[in-house]
């Protein structure tokens, strides 16, 4: 009678468990990449562990055939996770050894086995890392509570922010596995950190980069503030108000920071140049400048009416490229973009808008812009003056000069200024012979503003005095 009883028991416990508490989800590793160590032990990283990358109870342990398999119970739901060795220097990468992004599942209850390949460990064999030493990942998984899920963060500091005490303008920019780093891209890198050291060596003050990594499957999503009636899409409100609202004020809080629009900008291209310019049209008082690099304005009318809408309420500074080789509409939907700005209340000056003949769309060509555009959106907000406004940059030779800047168009003539690196006037001399002198100057970097006698243009070049 007893055996009866406990029989029945069992069996309406059984029965009012809840049923995931009975269910079984099974990660097994059925192909490991050539070179990974033979003493080497997996683990599983995820939304479901708190993103631990080597804690002991999500280790992996061999089945009966010798492959590393984990079992565990979770609540229905969709994970996101990847494996490590450990630790996230040691994390799983792509078919080149670089960055992957985060493996997702469908998890819908009951007994459920998923076969996992590795390709590759970023640590082994993972290619040529390209990424200056003051380049760092901030987090393997920062969280975007806006989207519910999470994100590497990528940071880039001055070479001289660990001495220097100052306090440093900020860029937030997308897709952030292509901006340092050759081996965690997946077509080509932006070279954002070597270009902002050399700027550095000839006298720039420094800027903090931060890098959002785009997700992989969710790029789409969050790099469209509309939904595309083909592609989807419709997340990138969310992914904004994350980097306003979230990371922007954590940054702000751990880093020494200028933190005013005028010194707060966003960049990106392509989806990431679209979301960009959404960016600065949400937040005006957030983002004063804006990075706008071959924007797929074909995803959705929608940004046009929002630009309307939205209209001109702060100063700010745009800067718009786009190539003739591109796709067949991306030169003539950013001049529909540059005179929509302008009928909303922008100023010429705010705006700047560059077409190339070569220009593709591809990440050399945004590489080679990078640079330009960056000199151009912070200078004001760098100096304290608007030196640029409405300027064409301005080739000189040799920079570092010591004693004399020859202009790269000697034919060009007018009144020249040079100001210092906090904008205050140094020096006033009419040019004719396309030269300018520096003797007498101390040694750092100087702004020189030429306006031309024939057209009243202006050109600028920033200067660095040995």
């Amino acid at each position: 009678m007893k055996k009866y009883l406990f029989l029945a028991f069992s069996t309406l416990w059984c029965t009012l468990l809840p049923f995931w508490l009975l269910a079984q989800l099974t990660l097994r590793l059925t192909n490991l990449p050539v070179g990974t160590p033979a003493d080497a032990q997996f683990f599983v990283a995820g939304s479901f562990n708190n993103w631990s990358p080597g804690d002991a109870a999500w280790r992996l342990v061999p089945n009966a055939q010798g492959q590393p398999e984990i079992v565990f119970n979770p609540a229905p739901g969709a994970y996101e996770y990847k494996f490590t060795r450990g630790s996230w220097a040691t994390v799983e990468g792509n078919e080149q050894g670089g960055y992957r992004p985060n493996r997702t599942l469908q998890y819908n209850g009951g007994a459920q086995t998923i076969d996992i390949s590795v390709l590759s460990w970023e640590d082994v064999g993972g290619g040529n890392h390209t990424a200056a030493p003051n380049v760092s990942i901030l987090s393997a998984n920062f969280y975007m509570p806006q989207l519910n899920r999470s994100r590497r963060i990528w940071l880039y500091l001055p070479p001289n922010y660990e001495t220097s005490g100052q306090s440093y303008p900020v860029l937030y920019m997308h897709d952030g596995q292509n901006l340092f780093d050759v081996a965690t891209s997946f077509s080509g890198e932006w070279r954002v950190d070597e270009t902002l050291n050399e700027l550095f060596a000839q006298g720039d003050p420094g800027v903090i980069v931060v890098g959002i990594d785009n997700g992989g499957g969710e790029r789409i999503n969050e790099y469209t503030p509309w939904p595309n009636p083909q592609y989807g899409g419709g997340d990138g409100e969310a992914y904004i108000d994350f980097i306003a609202q979230t990371l922007k004020p954590y940054i702000d809080e751990n880093y020494r920071t200028l933190s005013g629009p005028a010194h707060t900008g966003i960049m990106g291209s392509s989806l990431g140049g679209l979301i960009s310019l959404y960016g600065v049209l949400r937040y005006p008082m957030t983002f004063g400048r804006g990075g706008i690099f071959s924007p797929s304005l074909w995803f959705t009318s929608d940004i046009y009416t929002y630009a309307t809408q939205q209209g001109h309420s702060a100063p700010q500074r745009l800067y718009f490229i786009a190539g003739q080789q591109e796709s067949s509409s991306m030169v003539g939907q950013l001049n529909s973009m540059h005179a929509t700005l302008l009928q909303a209340g922008y100023a010429e000056s705010e705006l700047r808008k560059l077409i190339h003949a070569d220009g593709q769309h591809a990440e050399w060509y945004w590489a080679r812009e990078f640079g330009a555009a960056y000199q151009w959106l912070f200078a004001g907000g760098i100096t304290g003056i608007d030196l640029a406004a409405g300027a064409q940059p301005l080739a000189v030779f040799p920079n570092p000069a010591t004693d004399t800047l020859r202009l790269s168009q000697p034919e060009l003539s007018g009144q020249a200024q040079l100001f210092d690196a906090q904008g205050r006037p140094v020096r006033q001399a009419r040019i004719s012979d396309g030269r300018f002198s520096l003797r007498g100057l101390p040694a750092g970097l100087y702004w020189l503003r030429l306006q031309t006698d024939a057209d009243k243009r202006i050109f600028l070049a920033r200067v660095v005095k040995q």
